[in-house]
């Protein structure tokens, strides 16, 4: 038996309030109502309608492909949990994201600073990430969020690597992991600077050491250093650990069990059996979590001045020694 689909939350702002500040995402010219759904207003291209919602995408450079999408109503090609009772058990014995409530209270505060009533938009929002819970519940926000399949939480279709929305247009971006999930993180960070306001806030998590999922959609990871350089036209909040090396240890066993056995069950069957195991991460320090994290964050701050490749090196934050260099040994106080 499946779950009912997820209710819109009654922060989602409705579609026709956003559609002044829809783009082409071929040209980036303002779109307009047309028969079918809506209209570039300069190239004159027309994007559909979809499960009621506008497909606005540009095909000829996205991964998606129109046919697929048309023929699909709309859906994921991957196939999403229930959320049945099974699953809620499942979830229950493994690692949970206690790090994402508190970054998202964190974050909707940073946001509400900004205005009275903050635009947020969450790339990747056809689910509901875990620990969001907050910011589906807040009153004081407005929520717009696309992913690449309908869903009750998205106003919209989009392809991340060219999001349909005019250049600072919101106050607040949420990307929960979807980075792994495109070609190049790098176009979709900038992007995300571009939609954003001064000092627009964002919030990012993206796996580090965490086994191939969604298949076919599955390309990159990050280290904490990593993650700070694709973020590096942003000022630092904050940056961490998700998910700590414990975490990342289950999904090895449950990797390692499945391709013995040739059981996505018995994987998950392993996985559960040493559910124990993500305990070990409250007694991991900080330096160690981060050189062997299942998952990192960052929380930054729109800025106007990127950091450098030399900064990269005074950023890192895990546990591994580091050599002085030169300029530490020119400049240290003598004996």
């Amino acid at each position: 038996m499946t779950s009912p689909p997820e209710a819109s939350p009654a922060n989602l702002v409705p579609p026709d309030s956003i559609l002044a500040d829809f783009v082409c995402p071929r040209c980036r010219a303002p779109l307009e109502a047309s028969r079918i759904g809506l209209c570039c207003t300069d190239c004159l291209h027309n994007y559909p309608m979809i499960e009621g919602q506008p497909v606005l995408v540009d095909f000829a450079t996205s991964i998606l492909d129109e046919d697929e999408v048309r023929a699909s109503g709309g859906a994921s090609n991957i196939r999403r949990g229930s959320g049945g009772l099974k699953r809620r058990l499942v979830q229950a014995l493994l690692p949970q994201n206690r790090r994402a409530e508190t970054n998202a209270q964190a974050f909707l505060k940073l946001a509400g600073r900004l205005a009275a009533k903050p635009r947020i938009l969450i790339v990747g929002g056809g689910s509901q990430g875990e620990g969001t819970a907050s910011l589906y519940a807040a009153r004081n926000i407005e929520l717009i969020a696309f992913d690449i399949y309908a869903s009750t939480l998205t106003q919209f279709i989009a392809d991340a690597h060219r999001i349909p929305l005019a250049d600072a247009s919101v106050d607040a971006v949420w990307i929960q992991a979807v980075l792994e999930h495109v070609l190049d993180p790098w176009a979709v960070v900038g992007e995300i600077d571009r939609v954003l306001k001064p000092a627009g806030i964002v919030y990012a998590e993206t796996p580090f050491l965490q086994h191939v999922h969604e298949g076919a959609y599955d390309f990159t990871r990050f280290t904490e250093s990593g993650h700070r350089w694709l973020f590096r036209k942003f000022e630092l909040i904050d940056s961490g650990v998700v998910l700590g090396a414990a975490s990342q240890l289950l999904w090895s066993i449950e990797h390692v069990v499945r391709g013995v056995t040739r059981s996505v069950g018995a994987g998950i069957a392993a996985k559960m059996a040493f559910f124990w195991l993500r305990y070990l991460d409250r007694l991991i320090p900080p330096a160690y979590a981060s050189d062997a994290a299942s998952a990192v964050f960052f929380l930054g701050r729109k800025s106007g001045q990127p950091i450098g490749p030399r900064d990269m090196l005074s950023f890192y934050r895990g546990a591994h020694p580091r050599r002085a260099s030169q300029r530490d040994k020119l400049t240290s106080p003598g004996p």
